[in-house]
């Protein structure tokens, strides 16, 4: 391999011949920025929506059932790990992960362990199992037998009513 000196000199030179030719089909105008294209949609579904058996009661005594959940990160699994509550307490931390994962609960936006730890029991134990659902089976559909005759089918566990589509 050879080594080339570049000075000022020989610099505009250098870059017009290791410059690529423009394509025949280019046009004089810019290309359009990044942003304003539109963005592809792969088919991967990031937001799952639930509702909760109990639901969260707020400070006003309003009472919040629905709400979203984001597929989680290698960072939100992470993440915890170094929380000092979680090393205090190792059940802490599906307090500190679910509350990074749920995007909203009712008018709730600003979802923090604070509110996750305000929850009912069987309300977290939900979110437990739905996160483990939309994280590692990639759905919310859950395989039931009912009580009565024996008969298997699957529900949504994200809330659908039985015959909405």
């Amino acid at each position: 391999m050879r080594r080339r000196t570049v000075t000022a000199g020989n610099l505009e030179e250098l870059l017009q011949v290791t410059a690529p030719a423009p394509a025949p089909e280019q046009s004089a105008a810019p290309p359009a920025p990044a942003a304003a294209a539109p963005r592809e949609d792969h088919g991967l579904r990031t937001e799952f929506e639930f509702e909760l058996p109990r639901g969260y009661v707020d400070e006003a005594g309003t009472v919040h059932r629905h709400g979203a959940m984001r597929l989680a990160t290698a960072r939100d699994e992470l993440r915890p790990q170094i929380d000092l509550r979680v090393k205090e307490n190792p059940a802490y931390l599906s307090v500190v992960l679910l509350s990074q994962v749920i995007t909203r609960i009712g008018t709730v936006t600003d979802v923090h362990a604070g509110v996750v730890e305000r929850m009912y029991a069987t309300d977290v134990a939900f979110l437990q199992d739905f996160y483990r659902r939309v994280n590692s089976e990639g759905h919310t559909r859950a395989a039931v037998t009912c009580p009565h005759c024996e008969g298997g089918f699957e529900v949504d566990l994200s809330g659908g009513r039985l015959g909405e589509s």
